[in-house]
């Protein structure tokens, strides 16, 4: 159930124009008012000097997401999943981050997902309303067969919007892990989830128009919570990116480059043991590492849960003589 702190149902009401004009990404800057007035190098230095700013933002929050981080590792780590939820803006964020997983690191279907007001459509154009409807975010949850080994992520600029409130109260109720990522202090969603990320960059160079410094801290949250949930799951090799997909030709090149980086190998064998394991990066570096077959290197990393740091701090067995 909702712990006690979880804030009313009204935090997320459609809000008066004062309230409104109050959020922290509602703020208005009077020196910014002739903007439109000035040579375009200076107003995209202004704003490049702005966006600057972001960042050390989202390094203030560093702490929340580590903790959100380690809780989402957790729960994938039980075959759960991270689940965001977000309008607009948000909700983009959100489906990015987890269609790029799959290539990234090989997460299996539907292990992060990314769930957007308005459905699959509103990726590319704008729903009328549809941030505004708390139920359909329910809705969505129950669609996807929603369990207390889940992690719901709920992101919003303002930290009002009902979808993503809406999403993590219901999941919270249902016992699944929530991360509220805003860009506002005290904010409902924060209130709501079990682990608040708020990362508040001020106000906009754009007054109100939150795809901008808000976006991006969103984009810079989710780029940490679900790499640094990766490294976790022992998804990386060091800083190498040995899960990968190897779908296209790029992809292949990139392959043999990440195995010459943590084997040292020369060019031929590297082809050999990609060829051997069917252009899985993990795999093949146990083979040069370790000299095994393609089969015993995917035995190791199966019993160790797919880290290939700890299959290869474990001696291989010899191969059974025929």
């Amino acid at each position: 159930m909702p712990s006690p702190h979880a804030a009313p149902l009204t935090d997320s009401s459609p809000l008066t124009t004062q309230e409104l004009s109050s959020l922290a990404t509602e703020q208005h800057r009077a020196d910014r008012a002739d903007i439109d007035l000035l040579p375009t190098p200076d107003l995209v230095r202004l704003m490049t000097r702005d966006d600057a700013r972001v960042p050390e933002a989202v390094h203030a929050a560093s702490d929340a997401i580590a903790r959100a981080a380690d809780v989402a590792a957790a729960r994938l780590a039980e075959g759960g999943r991270l689940i965001y939820m977000g309008a607009g803006t948000a909700g983009r964020v959100g489906v990015l981050d987890a269609s790029e997983c799959v290539p990234t690191f090989n997460t299996r279907p539907g292990q992060v997902v990314g769930l957007i007001a308005g459905g699959p459509s509103a990726v590319t154009l704008p729903v009328e309303g549809a941030e505004d409807d708390g139920s359909t975010a329910v809705e969505h949850l129950d669609a996807i067969g929603l369990t207390e080994r889940d992690v719901v992520c709920g992101i919003a600029a303002s930290g009002r919007t009902p979808y993503a409130v809406a999403g993590v109260r219901h999941a919270r109720a249902l016992g699944a892990a929530t991360i509220g990522v805003s860009c506002s202090p005290d904010s409902a969603l924060g209130r709501a989830a079990d682990i608040a990320i708020e990362v508040v960059v001020g106000p906009e160079f754009i007054t109100g128009s939150t795809r901008l410094k808000a976006g991006t801290a969103q984009k810079l949250v989710v780029n940490a919570l679900s790499t640094v949930t990766m490294i976790r799951l022992g998804k990386t090799y060091g800083n190498l990116m040995v899960d990968l997909q190897a779908s296209n030709e790029k992809l292949r090149k990139r392959s043999h480059h990440i195995v010459s980086l943590a084997t040292g190998a020369d060019a031929d064998e590297i082809d050999v043991a990609l060829e051997a394991s069917g252009h899985e990066v993990k795999t093949a570096v146990h083979m040069l590492l370790a000299g095994t077959t393609a089969e015993q290197a995917r035995t190791a990393l199966r019993t160790h849960d797919g880290s290939l740091r700890k299959a290869l701090a474990e001696p291989t067995p010899a191969p059974v003589p025929r």
